[in-house]
């Protein structure tokens, strides 16, 4: 046994390069670990950053403009879009939210009458319903509780958040601006020689830029088509609703499990067990079968396939570790462990070219 591991560890840190690679790896994840909170506005600076550069380079291409010249337009352009946002949509959602909180304990009374009445369809007995509307009741109290706490707690957060609205601004205009700056000051403190960081820094750098730009694009289609479907078979809150929905796309599988349960309940409250509750639940269904069937293969086309399994394993352990941001780059991160993977295992075939080519000198 000792054997064997002695071997496994000669072949695959023999090379120096792998042993540098696995260095940046423990620190780049100790840092993300133990002040990745503190460091949220600066990633999210980075993940705008990475929006916004392809709009850059098309502005420096096309337009024959100078970077800063470029910068200055695109960043322009990105903070115009986030006061439309701001000022356009955001009263419209924060309206519905309000309506929705008015109406919520109406909505619940209908829902327990409804379930009340699955003992006549042989679904379940009168005495589970019974202990299913308590449980409920139960849920209901501790969930009032705990909005009142946090609603107290809740005031640093909002001075947090305001800074943020300040700090995110100039970082993503820095990082843009002074991309390469950036770079080539960070590259002063790697060794020289770092093949393998260097071949997973770039894949990582494709596979991240895509997969933030086909995100994005993703959230703002399918938020766009549910605010116009919804709206069109009149469903009540469609545009909170729709919101939902397209944020959803952040967490793959499990995100649209979750939001469809809203969904299903404004819809069943609003039309109960009707023809058009199904119609709706049938167009969203559709939606979602587009959204994992046509809209992910044609944005996320050169980003690395990985099995759905890896990206669940990576959901549930990122976002343990992480929290949200975990959640969120999940699969850019199991995209790194991915590429990890695969320069180690050309290292050894590389530490043989080196030793064929050296003895050969």
């Amino acid at each position: 046994m000792f054997e064997v591991i002695t071997k496994w560890y000669k072949r695959y840190f023999s090379d120096p390069h792998a042993v540098l690679l696995v260095l940046m790896l423990i620190v780049g994840f100790t840092i993300v670990l133990t002040m990745g909170y503190m460091l949220a506005p600066a990633l999210a600076a980075i993940v705008i950053a990475y929006l916004l550069e392809d709009l850059v380079k098309l502005c420096q291409n096309k337009g024959k403009m100078r970077r800063l010249t470029a910068v200055i337009l695109v960043f322009s352009g990105f903070m115009t879009f986030v006061l439309f946002l701001f000022f356009g949509m955001a009263p419209s959602i924060i309206t519905q939210i309000k309506d929705l909180a008015r109406e919520l304990p109406n909505y619940i009374v209908q829902s327990k009458a409804a379930i009340m009445q699955l003992p006549q369809y042989g679904f379940v007995t009168t005495q589970q319903v019974t202990q299913y509307a308590e449980a409920i009741d139960d849920e209901i109290a501790q969930f009032g509780q705990q909005l009142l706490t946090s609603s107290l707690s809740s005031i640093p957060d909002v001075i947090t958040i305001l800074v943020y609205l300040i700090l995110v601004p100039m970082l993503i205009f820095f990082f843009l601006k002074d991309k390469w700056v950036i770079l080539s000051w960070l590259s002063r403190f790697m060794p020289p020689e770092r093949r393998m960081t260097s071949q997973v820094w770039e894949e990582m750098d494709l596979q991240l830029g895509n997969y933030v730009r086909g995100k994005f694009r993703e959230i703002i289609i399918v938020a766009f088509v549910c605010m116009v479907a919804f709206g069109l078979m009149g469903l009540k809150y469609p545009i909170l609703l729709a919101v939902l929905v397209g944020l959803s796309v952040l967490v793959p599988y499990i995100g649209a499990a979750v939001v469809t349960i809203p969904v299903a309940f404004i819809a069943f409250v609003q039309w109960g067990w009707t023809s058009e509750f199904a119609y709706l639940m049938a167009v969203y269904a559709i939606i979602q079968a587009l959204d994992g069937n046509l809209l992910v293969p044609l944005l996320f086309s050169e980003v690395v396939n990985i099995h759905p399994v890896a990206i669940i394993v990576s959901i549930l352990v990122f976002g343990g570790l992480w929290g949200f941001w975990g959640v969120f780059f999940a699969i850019p991160l199991a995209t790194l462990v991915g590429a990890s993977l695969r320069a180690f295992a050309l290292a050894p075939e590389h530490t043989e070219q080196a030793e064929a080519a050296r003895d050969s000198g």
